[in-house]
């Protein structure tokens, strides 16, 4: 299968532009706490830094985010609020894209991009409720509910697993097609129990997929390098 072009954005006006910035800020410590710096962020967002100075000032300014120069950003209760309700869209909308549209789960992280700032919340909560308000998307990555309440594991990074750790894999980041197609098709998604084989000197991971108790295959699980990118991009459970 091969990985679509990107779906194509209009010109982003002020109040998605804003919302771009919220939804990265919040994503870049939705998995670890280390608060994003101004330089991270230009390049996650790739934007040169007085823009990022620029967005920031502004976003202070409506309360939404906590800026001091050369200091680390932060988002205010209403900056997270605000976020949260972008994600809500975006994770709902790559759900719906794969559960009711036929998209695989690789090809929906730009169409969603597209979409999350024009869909209305009568179509959103539409869609939730037709999908039954799932609490995760496709990469499990949780949804926010409308209320804005989260539901989320303690996980930690597969790089991060040491030999013999087992355990679920609760979310793969959805920013490389790439990735979510090589792991799917050596059968590997959120919800899959692997177990940590080895650890190679170039930071490869072999993990055992559908080993563990839960798997009902005991150590019969086919063996899967990941390399040291991808373990940088998917998160398990506490050991089972």
């Amino acid at each position: 299968m091969s990985i679509p072009e990107p779906a194509r954005r209009t010109q982003p006006n002020a109040d998605s532009a804003a919302e771009d910035y919220l939804k990265t800020i919040y994503h870049h410590t939705e998995w670890q706490s280390d608060p994003v710096t101004p330089s991270v962020l230009a390049s996650t967002m790739g934007v040169a830094p007085s823009s990022v100075t620029e967005m920031a000032k502004k976003l202070s300014a409506a309360g939404l985010v906590n800026y001091e120069p050369y200091k680390p950003l932060t988002l205010t209760v209403e900056g997270i609020a605000r976020a949260r309700g972008v994600i809500r869209r975006h994770r709902l909308i790559e759900t719906w894209l794969v559960d009711e549209m036929g998209y695989d789960w690789h090809e929906v992280h730009d169409e969603a991009e597209v979409l999350e700032h024009s869909i209305s919340e009568r179509l959103l909560d539409a869609i939730d409720a037709r999908l039954g308000h799932p609490r995760s998307d496709p990469h499990g990555d949780p949804i926010p509910s409308a209320d804005g309440t989260v539901h989320s594991s303690p996980a930690l990074l597969l790089s991060q697993a040491g030999v013999g750790t087992t355990g679920m894999i609760v979310r793969i980041s959805d920013r490389d097609p790439s990735l979510l197609l090589s792991l799917a098709a050596a059968g590997i998604r959120p919800s899959t129990t692997v177990t940590v084989v080895s650890q190679e000197d170039d930071g490869t991971v072999v993990v055992r997929a559908g080993s563990g108790a839960d798997s009902g295959t005991d150590a019969t699980g086919a063996l899967v390098p990941v390399t040291a990118s991808g373990t940088s991009s998917i998160w398990i459970s506490a050991a089972i």
